[in-house]
């Protein structure tokens, strides 16, 4: 069996696949030319998201048994097309769903208690404190929109906080446990202070959260989105930010990203707005980065692969 590795990942995938007597190639260079040239020569490819694994290199992978994306989002892989030709598709969200709970609690934290404001200030020489007055998150109802790996993370985070957790999932039921309650998507609607997103991209949720959507709830909401970026409609966030309908947000992932290929005259007006607005708290998608789920997501995947090639 051959391993094709065509992005980064931890040493301890490699290791662990040439134990089994697997063969690996590591190609971090390889572009789309020289996947379509290669992919036939492998069982197993392994990826993140450089890359687009659609139909045209799907019909190239004559030998190809599994496509193993090192991570949670399958938005780089027409999975569908790849299971309808028997090739399987494998992820590891396990590996960073703690990181990712630990970053949207800690986006949270620092919204609520203005910390990013507090910690301009001061090294501005600042001393303002009733301008700093935060929000707690006791007694409040969060809402969560996608119960797998990532939303219940967040949730039993937020054990210690004396919230009321709520989710609703479309393709999950009775998974209230300790830590949650599954609710209707009306119920979520009607009793969500803050929001948190935690869907895949799909046909489905893409621009999910639109103006109307937002429009559902009933009370002024705060919002984080540690998901896909185009799951949440820029422009229409800013409306409801601008109407006070959404309180605050924090977003670690946005629809328009890498901000490296745009012209400054080229940025979406929608984003030069959001960006000066004090009440939104960003990261550039790294909510699921941490050191110890960098090494998880390889081990973790690479098992996965064993399985599927051995």
């Amino acid at each position: 069996m051959k391993a094709l590795i065509i992005d980064k990942t931890h040493r301890v995938l490699i290791d662990n696949l040439i134990a089994q007597g697997i063969e690996v190639d590591e190609r971090i260079s390889y572009n789309r030319e020289d996947l379509l040239r290669e992919i036939e020569n492998y069982n197993c490819i392994v990826i993140r998201s450089k890359i687009l694994i659609d139909k045209e290199i799907i019909d190239r992978a004559k030998n190809l048994k599994c496509i193993a994306r090192q991570g949670a989002g399958m938005d780089a892989i027409d999975t569908e097309y790849a299971e309808k030709k028997g090739i399987k598709c494998l992820c590891s969200p396990e590996g960073n769903r703690n990181a990712v709970g630990e970053h949207a609690l800690g986006m949270l934290l620092m919204l609520f208690n203005k910390l990013n404001i507090a910690d301009h200030q001061v090294r501005q020489y600042l001393w303002q404190r009733e301008s700093l007055r935060g929000e707690e998150i006791e007694g409040k109802t969060i809402g969560i929109i996608g119960y797998g790996n990532m939303g219940g993370s967040f949730a039993r985070k937020l054990s210690g906080f004396s919230a009321n957790v709520i989710a609703y999932d479309k393709y999950k039921s009775g998974f209230s446990d300790n830590y949650v309650k599954e609710v209707s998507l009306e119920t979520l609607f009607k009793e969500t202070d803050i929001l948190s997103l935690h869907t895949p991209l799909t046909e489905e949720t893409h621009f999910m959260v639109d103006y109307n959507f937002l429009s559902s709830f009933s009370k002024p909401i705060y919002l984080i989105n540690t998901s896909r970026g185009k799951v949440l409609k820029t422009s229409d966030l800013l409306l409801k930010l601008k109407e006070k309908k959404v309180l605050g947000a924090c977003l670690d992932v946005l629809e328009y990203e890498d901000f490296t290929s745009y012209l400054q005259n080229d940025i979406p007006q929608e984003i030069k707005e959001i960006f000066q607005m004090e009440n939104v708290v960003f990261s550039p998608h790294i909510a699921g980065l941490t050191k110890q789920s960098y090494y998880k997501l390889a081990d973790i995947l690479s098992k996965k692969i064993i399985n599927c090639l051995l």
